[in-house]
């Protein structure tokens, strides 16, 4: 997507907000945004921060073109217009490192800079944020009731074609194994997979005419699809096609649990012992952790992994904590906001398990232990990103690592309290 303006990729208001502010002299007055989600979607423990990467660069490009202005020229005043044609965010970003786990009230993304540089960005920021910040977090839980097997990544035919990408990526940071989106694939340099659907099976005259075509065009360590007909008979012709060395079969209806003990018992006493068993269909982390004791070696996950699992949207907003140094806060009942620039440190067992989160106003004094931790670094300085930003592979380690830092009861798919608690000072 380099090099593609992003400038559009915003709401009308925030650039009406920008034109007012132009006019009687407040665009300039130096601000402070921050994102946060006041709770967590309904059911879960935490959250894990997705779209980091994606949102440093689609700033980066936030310029207005000749094709965006014209766009605009009718929309909104010369003034505005010619500001916009020079427009350059130029201001700092600190957050929580992608991959970091977050709870209520994490300050995970702050932006410094002008109001009318700073606020343009809301939109842009919180669909990027909002977005793959639901997906990694449903994929979070996912990988971690599959406890180690591996999880395919097939849910671009359940989501608009862009998310379908992105879902993709935060799939991967979430700890999936590859994707079957060939665009994720070459866009982030996430490993994708993929054989035939149910439509290749049919094409044929036989499940034995299809099974033997598949098999000659990629070889023996394909995977089949046995259930187009019956799976007992499916099974028994993948074998005989493909030999006891044929890579993996694929179930995707029925009651996937039984059918797979089946299944298992078959390849084994049909001398395929090595032969693995992929299961699908409208799975989502309850049903992996049902099927966590079945003799399963991978998932596939497609619908509920691209629409969040029930919580589409990571429910975070963009609002103004400071002005010119000056704290300020919304108090709009149930939409309120605590005033001034926070950081946040959490606090560590010496074993490593997690305590609590402290969110503090910058200024404030809280001594940190030796085992706690900072958890915003800088993203962006002086409109540019920072030279150290990691890599997707980084951020997929982090993930992992910062599940392991969870108490056990945080990890549980029943609903609960946090998986640790908020600390908020003030002074």
């Amino acid at each position: 997507m380099t090099g593609t303006s992003t400038a559009l990729l915003t709401d009308h208001y925030e650039l009406t907000m920008v034109a007012a502010a132009l006019a009687d002299g407040t665009a300039s007055r130096q601000c402070v945004f921050e994102t946060f989600a006041r709770r967590l979607p309904n059911g879960r423990r935490y959250g894990v921060v997705g779209g980091t990467g994606r949102v440093i660069d689609a700033i980066s490009r936030f310029t207005f073109g000749d094709e965006e202005l014209a766009t605009l020229s009718g929309v909104l005043d010369p003034a505005t217009v010619e500001w916009l044609a020079d427009y350059r965010f130029s201001g700092d970003v600190d957050g929580y490192a992608e991959g970091e786990l977050y709870f209520p009230g994490s300050p995970l993304f702050t932006v410094r800079g002008t109001f009318a540089e700073a606020v343009v960005l809301e939109t842009l920021v919180l669909s990027i944020l909002n977005h793959d910040s639901a997906i990694v977090s449903a994929g979070a839980r996912m990988a971690s009731a599959a406890n180690g097997r591996p999880i395919i990544e097939m849910g671009g035919r359940r989501t608009h074609e862009e998310a379908a990408v992105a879902a993709a990526r935060a799939a991967y940071l979430a700890g999936f194994a590859t994707t079957s989106n060939l665009e994720a694939g070459r866009r982030y340099g996430i490993p994708t997979g993929g054989t035939s659907a149910h439509a290749f099976t049919l094409l044929h005259d036989s499940e034995h005419a299809a099974f033997t075509a598949q098999v000659n065009a990629v070889g023996p360590d394909t995977t089949l699809l046995v259930d187009t007909y019956d799976i007992t008979s499916g099974i028994e012709t993948a074998i005989e096609v493909a030999g006891t060395s044929l890579g993996a079969i694929r179930i995707d209806s029925g009651d996937v649990g039984v059918l797979a003990r089946q299944a298992r018992a078959q390849l084994d006493a049909l001398g395929a012992r090595n032969t693995r068993i992929v299961v699908s269909g409208d799975l989502d982390e309850y049903a992996i952790a049902a099927l966590r004791a079945e003799p399963v070696d991978a998932y596939g996950v497609g619908t509920s992994l691209v629409t969040g699992s029930g919580s589409p949207t990571a429910g975070m907003v963009y609002k103004l904590v400071e002005v010119d140094g000056r704290p300020v806060a919304k108090r709009s009942s149930h939409k309120e906001s605590k005033a001034g620039r926070k950081a946040a440190l959490r606090r560590y067992k010496p074993t490593g398990t997690a305590l609590e989160e402290v969110v503090y106003v910058v200024g404030a004094q809280v001594p940190a232990g030796p085992h706690d931790r900072q958890l915003q670094v800088p993203l962006m300085r002086g409109g540019q990103p920072v030279d150290d930003l990691p890599t997707l592979e980084e951020s997929r380690q982090r993930v992992r690592e910062a599940l392991v830092s969870l108490p056990w009861e945080g990890l549980k798919l029943s609903h609960g309290e946090p998986a640790i608690s908020t600390v908020n000072v003030e002074k």
